[in-house]
């Protein structure tokens, strides 16, 4: 049986948010069902990086942060270490936006770290929803969106800086960070979405497609890492393929969410992803 999960009053702070925005995306679920994270662990580990919402919500003291995205996993990097710099390389962007501009750096990615960072936080902010798409030769290819604003009054690099000082962050596969996690450990674990039979079922968020064979690994990972006594929250969509292959892993519910990816506002929908929860909550 699957439980469909109350939604908690939203609540946030002034803290540190995400400067990326992400498809997929949980900021909206650490508003909502902050309630499902456990109390108690010593690190935390998030294996599909992403936005990091979860990260910046929970200021964790102890954290491995990885995903396969080399240039995601660089622009982390890059403020952790060198804030400044790459605050002042998005102020340049800043200043100097147009749509001609957009496609200019679009097409011509740096090697440095610290412009690679701003590259990314620049077309982030200023293609079309926030979506990051490559093509099969790892060229970012989404057109340029409707907002100009590249710096934003939530920038607070120096603060996401020394939140992220306190991370280990490295571009890995998901599955040699979760084969890492044990006792003590709280995993999130929030994956591209994909389901079984639907040939529109995987994500391309980088040079690789992230497979339903990706999806059943996934499981493999969070099942032995469960077993060692990790405690993982696994988000995902909710579809009877994906409900199917964790049912023997964990605790399902299922929670609402607004869809983010519609052109018009007026077509965004309140979907229904699936969590699956490793551990038994206090009177289970």
């Amino acid at each position: 049986m699957i439980r469909h999960h109350a939604i908690a009053k939203p609540s946030e702070d002034n803290r540190t948010v995400p400067f990326l925005k992400w498809a997929g995306g949980k900021r909206w679920f650490t508003l909502r069902y902050r309630n499902m994270v456990p109390d108690n662990y010593e690190r935390y580990l998030e294996p599909c990086l992403g936005s990091g919402a979860m990260y910046f919500a929970l200021r964790p003291k102890n954290a491995i942060l990885s995903d396969v995205n080399h240039d995601l996993i660089n622009c982390f990097q890059a403020i952790r270490d060198t804030p400044h710099a790459v605050a002042e390389q998005l102020q340049e962007h800043h200043v100097r936006h147009s749509k001609n501009y957009y496609y200019q750096v679009r097409a011509s990615k740096p090697n440095d770290s610290v412009e690679r960072a701003a590259w990314l936080i620049y077309l982030n902010r200023t293609c079309w929803n926030g979506l990051y798409r490559v093509n099969k030769r790892n060229e970012f290819n989404v057109p340029i969106g409707s907002k100009t604003n590249v710096v934003l009054p939530t920038d607070d690099f120096v603060g996401i800086s020394k939140l992220l000082s306190r991370a280990n962050i490295c571009c890995q596969d998901f599955e040699v960070s979760l084969d890492s996690a044990g006792p003590g450990d709280f995993v999130f674990v929030d994956p591209p979405y994909s389901v079984k039979h639907n040939l529109d079922g995987f994500t391309k968020y980088n040079d690789s497609i992230f497979s339903w064979p990706d999806q059943i690994r996934l499981r493999d990972a969070v099942a032995r890492a469960s077993d060692r006594g990790a405690q993982i929250l696994v988000t995902n969509a909710n579809h009877i393929s994906v409900s199917e292959i964790y049912r023997e892993v964990g605790k399902l519910d299922v929670v609402k969410r607004a869809s983010l990816l519609a052109a018009d506002t007026a077509h965004r929908m309140q979907t229904e992803e699936l969590v699956i929860r490793t551990w038994l909550e206090a009177g289970s």
